[in-house]
C-alpha cells in the first residue's frame, strides 16, 4: 500500500507501478476503483459510488449540526464489523478524504468549475433541517471558522473541506494503516489557512505535528526512487513555513530541496540588449542555472510528464515599440538552462519566493525577481508553475508604462483560466501543492486591483462587489469620495445577513465603536477582527487604555496578529506600561524575526526598564533586518555609548556619517574620547585606549563634514593630547584643533557683548598661546616657528583690544575687575611670546 500512497501523493501511477497495481489486491477492490477515478482526476465520481453512498445514507437524521452527522457516519463505518475487512474500510474513507480535498481545489483554485450537488450523496432528511441552500452554505463556513477568523464567504463547496477535515484531522487515529496520511493533513492545512483572514495558531500547530509525523516515517525518503516526493516534500513545508513568518525554517526546507536537485542557482550578469534600438551590448541581469557536475537525476518516469504548451495558460508578449520581449544575450548558449523537470522547476520558483519574501520592496529586488520569472517562464511544461509565475511577474510589471499593458491582459487571462475546460483537472494538478497557486478569487482580486491603481474605479468596484470583497469595495467608494455610498452597500447587505465582518467594515466607515461591539456580540465574544478593528479606532483617537483592552482580547483568541502585537506594543509605550509593551514586541519578532521597527521598538522597552544589554542585543537583530533606517543605528550608537561597547558604538557612528551627511552627536563623541584619553574599560574589560586610532580616524572624517562646532574640534585636540604629551606631531595636531575651535567661537553672534562668553574665548586663546610656544620649541625651521608665534600673538593681542574697549569703565577709565584677571594675563602671555619671537630673529 505505502507505493500506493506515493503514487497517490504524486498524482499519477508510472508505467511500471500501473501494470503492478492492476496485478495487485487493492485494483479488485471497491478502494482500487476510487483510486483510478483520483488518478484520473474524476473527483465528483467519487461521490457517485454505491460504497460512498452507503456511508452518507441514513434513514433518520437526529444530529442538528452537518459536521456531526458526517463524523458519526463516517466514524461508524470504520467501526462496522461487516464483511469488508478493516483496512480496505480505512482505505476507502482516507481515499474519500483526499478526493474531497482534490475537488475542493478544484472548485476553488484551479477550475474548471464543479458541478457536484449536496442532494447527489446526502440524505434528504439531512439537508430538509435548512430551509434554503444560502442557509447550509453560511451553516458550512462557520463550522470552518478557527481561531475567531471568518472563512471567505464566497468559498466554492465548502462541503469537501469539511469532510477533508474529518477525515484528515478529526478521525485520524482511526486510519493507523495510512503511513502518508501526516503529508495530506498538511495539505489540507495549507488548503484551509488560505480561506482564513488571518493566520490560524491552531492549524499551524496541527501542520507542525505532520511534518515532524512525515520526518519521523522516514519510508520517504530511502531510496533513489523517492528523490522526486522529498523535493515535494521539503517545498511544501518551505511554504507552510513562510506562510506563518518562520523564515528561517522556510529558509532551510528550501534548501534542502535544491540540494537534492543539484541545482546551481545564481544570479550573474551577462551581455545582452533589452530595447530594439540597443547597438552595444551591455551587462543584464540574469540567472543562470546548472546542474552539479551534469548530474542527471534518475527515475525520470516518476517525475510529472509536460502539459503541452496549447493547454497552458497564455504568456503574452511585451508588444512594445522599444523594449524587447526578453533579453537578446551576446551568447545566449553560455547561459543555456538544462531542460528542468517538474521538480527542479518548482524549486526554484521556491527560491525566487523565498527570495522575495527576505528582501526589501525596491527597484533591484524587483529586477531580480524578474530574472527569476523570465528563467521559469522560458521552459513552459506546468499549469500551476506557469500560473505562480505570470502572477508573479504581473505583480512586478503593473508599475512599469512600458509593462503595464501586459500586466493588464495577462492578469484577465489568468483569473479568465478557471472557466476554461481546455486544460483537464489531472493537469493543473501537477505539482499543485509545491507550488502556492493563490485561490481563483485572489487572481480576481489582483485584476480589480490593478484596475484600482490604474484609476478605473468603477471597474474595479464591480469586481469586488461580485467577489463580496466589502473591505476593498469600501476603500473603493471613499477614493471616489461616495462616502455615502460605502455606507449605504454595508447596510444593504447587512440587511440581508448581518455578519461580524459586516458590522466592523460599517464601523470602519462610520468610525462608531457601537457597530464593533455589534460584531462582538454576534460572535459570542470569538471575533478577533472586532475587538482588532475596535483597538484601532481608539488607537486612532489616542485613547491608549481602552486600545489595550481591546488588543489583548484580539490576541487571547487569535496570537498570529502580527499587526495587533505591533499596535499593542506602541499603546503600551504611549501609556509607559514598558512591560506590556517588551512582551509585546517580543512576540512580534517572534512571528516576524525580520521585522526591525519590532526590534527597535523592543529595544526601546528594555532601555526604559533600565536592562541595556538586552536593548544592546535587540537592536542588533533590527539593524540586521535593517541596515539603511539612520534612526535605528543612533539608537544603537546611544545604547551602545550607554552599555560601554564603544567599538560598536564608532561603528555606528561612521554608518551615521553615510547615511546622514552632516550627522552629529557631541555628548556621545565626548564620553568616547573621554573613554579612550581616560583608559577607561569597555563592557567586556578591555581597556578603551585601544580604540584611539578608531576614534581619530572618526572625528577627522566628523570635522571634514561638520566645520563649525567649535566643541568638536576641542574633543578632537583632547585626544591628541591638548599639547600636553611629548608627541611633536600630536602636539602640532592640537594646535590646529583648538585654532580651528577658536575660529567658530569668533564667527557666533554675540560672544564679545557677554562677558562669561568673552572670558570663555579668552581662556581658549591662552591656551592655544600655551601650546603655540610648545610646537614652536619642536620645529626646527625658526621661520615656521616664528610664524606659529606670530600668530597665537597677534589673537592674544586682537582679544586684548577688544577687551580694553568693550569692558572699561566710563568714570575710571579701568578695565571692569571681573576679566580684569583675563586681560592681565593675556597682555603677560603677549610678552612671553614677543620675547621668543625676538629671540628666534636673533638666532636666525
Amino acid at each position: 500500500m505505502l507505493a500506493l500512497e506515493r503514487s497517490l501523493l504524486r498524482g499519477f501511477l508510472s508505467a511500471a507501478e500501473s501494470l503492478q497495481w492492476k496485478q495487485g489486491e487493492v485494483a479488485a477492490a471497491e478502494s482500487g476503483s476510487l483510486l483510478q477515478l483520483i488518478f484520473d482526476g474524476k473527483y465528483e465520481a467519487i461521490f457517485s459510488s454505491s460504497a460512498i453512498q452507503n456511508v452518507f445514507s441514513a434513514s433518520s437524521v437526529t444530529e442538528e449540526n452537518i459536521d456531526s452527522y458526517l463524523e458519526k457516519q463516517i466514524l461508524a463505518y470504520l467501526d462496522c464489523s461487516a464483511e469488508v475487512d478493516n483496512m480496505e474500510r480505512q482505505r476507502l474513507m482516507f481515499l474519500l478524504g483526499v478526493g474531497s480535498l482534490q475537488l475542493f481545489v478544484q472548485s476553488n483554485w484551479t477550475g474548471p468549475p464543479v458541478q457536484l450537488k449536496l442532494q447527489d450523496f446526502l440524505p434528504p432528511a439531512l439537508l430538509q433541517k435548512f430551509c434554503e441552500p444560502k442557509m447550509l452554505h453560511a451553516a458550512i463556513l462557520k463550522m470552518l471558522v478557527l481561531d475567531g477568523e471568518s472563512v471567505y464567504t464566497l468559498t466554492s463547496h465548502p462541503i469537501l473541506l469539511l469532510i477533508a477535515r474529518i477525515i484528515l484531522v478529526n478521525l485520524r487515529h482511526k486510519l493507523a494503516s495510512l503511513q502518508m496520511l501526516s503529508w495530506w493533513t498538511l495539505r489540507y492545512v495549507n488548503i484551509h489557512q488560505q480561506l482564513l483572514e488571518e493566520r490560524s495558531p491552531e492549524l499551524f500547530s496541527l501542520a507542525q505535528s505532520c511534518i515532524e509525523q512525515v520526518i519521523e516515517a522516514e519510508t520517504l525518503f530511502t531510496g533513489g526512487e523517492s528523490w522526486h516526493l522529498a523535493v515535494q516534500f521539503h517545498l511544501e513545508c518551505a511554504y507552510t513555513f513562510l506562510y506563518y513568518y518562520e523564515y528561517k525554517k522556510a529558509k532551510q526546507c528550501f534548501n534542502k530541496a535544491k540540494d537534492i536537485t543539484k541545482l546551481r542557482i545564481n544570479l550573474t550578469g551577462a551581455l545582452g540588449k533589452r530595447t530594439r534600438f540597443q547597438e552595444k551590448y551591455v551587462a543584464q541581469l540574469i540567472l543562470d542555472v546548472q546542474r552539479t557536475d551534469e548530474f542527471l537525476l534518475p527515475h525520470s518516469e516518476l517525475s510529472p510528464v509536460p502539459t503541452p504548451l496549447e493547454n497552458l495558460t497564455m504568456n503574452y508578449d511585451l508588444n512594445d515599440d522599444t523594449v524587447l520581449n526578453e533579453i537578446k544575450l551576446a551568447d545566449a548558449d553560455q547561459y543555456q538552462l538544462p531542460d528542468l523537470c517538474a521538480e527542479e522547476l518548482a524549486v526554484i520558483l521556491g527560491i525566487c519566493i523565498d527570495f522575495q519574501k527576505n528582501n526589501p520592496i525596491h527597484k533591484l529586488t524587483e529586477e531580480e525577481l524578474l530574472a527569476f520569472t523570465s528563467c521559469l517562464l522560458s521552459q513552459p511544461k506546468f499549469w500551476a508553475i506557469q500560473t505562480s509565475a505570470l502572477l508573479l511577474r504581473t505583480k512586478l510589471e503593473k508599475g512599469s508604462t512600458r509593462r503595464m499593458e501586459r500586466a493588464m491582459k495577462q492578469t484577465q487571462a489568468l483569473a479568465d483560466q478557471f472557466e476554461g475546460a481546455n486544460t483537464s483537472v489531472c493537469e493543473r494538478m501537477k505539482i499543485f501543492y509545491c507550488c502556492q497557486v493563490p485561490p481563483r478569487w485572489a487572481i480576481q482580486r489582483q485584476l480589480a486591483s490593478l484596475l484600482f491603481d490604474l484609476g478605473c474605479i468603477c471597474s474595479a468596484l464591480q469586481i469586488f462587489e461580485e467577489l463580496e470583497m466589502w473591505e476593498d469595495a469600501v476603500i473603493c467608494y471613499e477614493r471616489a469620495g461616495q462616502h455615502g455610498k460605502a455606507e449605504e452597500i454595508l447596510r444593504r447587505e447587512l440587511d440581508k445577513k448581518e455578519t461580524p465582518g459586516l458590522y466592523c467594515l460599517l464601523g470602519d466607515v462610520l468610525k462608531d465603536h457601537q457597530y464593533y461591539d455589534k460584531a462582538w456580540e454576534l460572535s459570542r465574544h470569538r471575533s478577533a477582527r472586532a475587538q482588532r478593528s475596535k483597538g484601532l479606532l481608539h488607537l486612532r483617537n489616542r485613547e491608549f487604555r481602552e486600545c489595550v483592552e481591546c488588543f489583548e482580547r484580539s490576541v487571547q483568541i487569535n496570537p498570529m496578529q502580527l499587526g495587533v502585537w505591533f499596535s499593542l506594543g506602541c499603546a503600551y509605550i504611549a501609556l509607559e506600561g514598558y512591560e506590556g509593551a517588551a512582551k509585546a514586541f517580543q512576540r512580534c519578532v517572534t512571528l516576524e524575526p525580520d521585522n526591525a521597527e519590532a526590534w527597535n521598538n523592543l529595544s526601546t522597552a528594555y532601555i526604559r526598564l533600565k536592562q541595556k544589554i538586552k536593548a544592546f542585543r535587540t537592536l542588533q537583530e533590527a539593524l540586521k533586518c535593517n541596515y539603511e533606517h539612520w534612526q535605528i543605528w543612533e539608537n544603537y550608537l546611544l545604547t551602545s555609548t550607554d552599555v560601554g561597547e564603544f567599538s560598536e558604538a564608532i561603528k555606528a557612528y561612521h554608518r551615521l556619517l553615510d547615511l546622514r551627511e552632516k550627522y552629529k552627536d557631541t555628548q556621545v563623541l565626548a564620553i568616547l574620547v573621554r573613554a579612550v584619553v581616560d583608559g577607561m574599560a569597555d563592557r567586556t574589560g578591555e581597556v578603551a585606549s585601544g580604540l584611539k586610532g578608531k576614534l581619530q580616524e572618526l572625528l577627522g572624517r566628523v570635522t571634514s563634514r561638520v566645520t563649525n562646532d567649535a566643541e568638536i574640534w576641542r574633543l578632537y585636540a583632547r585626544l591628541h593630547g591638548n599639547g600636553q604629551n611629548d608627541s611633536g606631531e600630536d602636539i602640532e595636531k592640537s594646535l590646529q584643533c583648538l585654532t580651528k575651535a577658536h575660529k567658530c567661537e569668533i564667527q557666533s553672534s554675540d560672544w564679545e557683548k557677554d562677558v562669561s562668553s568673552f572670558k570663555d574665548v579668552v581662556k581658549g586663546a591662552i591656551e592655544i598661546a600655551h601650546v603655540a610656544i610648545k610646537c614652536s620649541k619642536n620645529k626646527s625651521n625658526h621661520q615656521e616657528a616664528l610664524q606659529i608665534l606670530s600668530s597665537a600673538r597677534l589673537n592674544l593681542r586682537g582679544l586684548s583690544s577688544k577687551a580694553k574697549q568693550l569692558f572699561v569703565d566710563v568714570t575710571s577709565n579701568e578695565v571692569h575687575s571681573e576679566i580684569a584677571d583675563e586681560v592681565t594675563t593675556m597682555d603677560n602671555m603677549i610678552a612671553e611670546l614677543q620675547e621668543l619671537s625676538n629671540q628666534l630673529r636673533n638666532q636666525c
